[in-house]
């Protein structure tokens, strides 16, 4: 089978599951990946053919897509501020939002010079997408991440040394850690914040394939791991430190209200790029 045969195909099995333009996109990263052309050259060459290995590995692609399986986990990778990482079922697909947080943080330090050699922590890292992006771009920091996953601990750690940085990722639960053992100048986390709720609200690509724990609260305390992270944060920041958080959209005044109450003598709420209250900017 060549190139244009499998593309029409291709199409064709997905069509009654995504709209054109996501199967466009697919179509695009599996090209790149299982035949090594980017989209002018399998444009370019439509009658290449394509072994009968790969062909075999293309149609459980397909198969797995029609099941709503997340592309990023059915290639194992995906790209995060700029750099590539693994991902699997153990782990959240990073998002666009989260890099927003990245970025508050990296230019929030860049405006204040001397915190470039800052100690930061990361909490409940995941992939390590938030900590390995700002030990990239953050040469002189000393950078901690924890998760309660010892397999999301493994991915992290396989990121870092994709990506050629320095982190020191720790397994633990952050609801039973009861002090940390450092002081921080920044401590952030994109802690689990939907609803058990707002689950109907997911698509079915997150809903049935990423993991739960990392997604979900209940609904009589949604704010379960802010309070934590809150606290613990107060007691380990430096004198003016900032504590980051990607929040639940529908919640921001009461996670606002928390931190507050909490001691922080600041709070900030920042918008995305679709006008969503996503982020808390905190500072004791």
């Amino acid at each position: 089978m060549n190139i244009i045969s499998f593309k029409t195909y291709f199409y064709k099995e997905l069509s009654e599951v995504y709209p054109e333009t996501e199967i466009s996109a697919f179509w695009t990263l599996v090209v790149e990946k299982y035949l090594g052309l980017d989209r002018l050259n399998a444009a370019l060459y439509p009658e290449k053919e394509i072994t009968n290995t790969v062909h075999i590995a293309l149609k459980k692609v397909v198969a797995r897509l029609q099941q709503n399986e997340p592309i990023q986990y059915i290639l194992g990778e995906t790209i995060f501020f700029g750099l590539p990482f693994y991902v699997n079922p153990a782990v959240l697909i990073p998002r666009p939002e989260t890099e927003e947080l990245v970025n508050w943080i990296l230019t929030d330090i860049e405006l204040a010079k001397e915190r470039k050699a800052a100690h930061i922590l990361d909490i409940g890292t995941g992939s390590g997408a938030i900590a390995i992006s700002l030990a990239a771009n953050l040469p002189g920091a000393l950078i901690d991440a924890i998760d309660i996953s010892a397999a999301a601990i493994q991915t992290a750690i396989k990121n870092a040394n994709l990506n050629k940085v320095q982190v020191n990722f720790m397994e633990q639960d952050i609801l039973s850690c009861d002090k940390l053992t450092k002081q921080y100048d920044v401590i952030v986390s994109n802690p689990p914040y939907v609803r058990n709720s707002e689950k109907k609200q997911m698509q079915a690509n997150v809903l049935n394939h990423e993991p739960q724990t990392a997604l979900y609260v209940t609904d009589e305390n949604p704010l379960l791991f802010y309070k934590k992270i809150g606290e613990l944060a107060y007691k380990n920041l430096l004198d003016n430190g900032l504590l980051y958080v990607e929040i639940n959209e529908f919640l921001a005044t009461e996670t606002a209200e928390l931190f507050e109450k909490i001691g922080f003598k600041t709070t900030e709420i920042k918008k995305d790029i679709f006008g969503r209250n996503r982020m808390i900017k905190t500072q004791k």
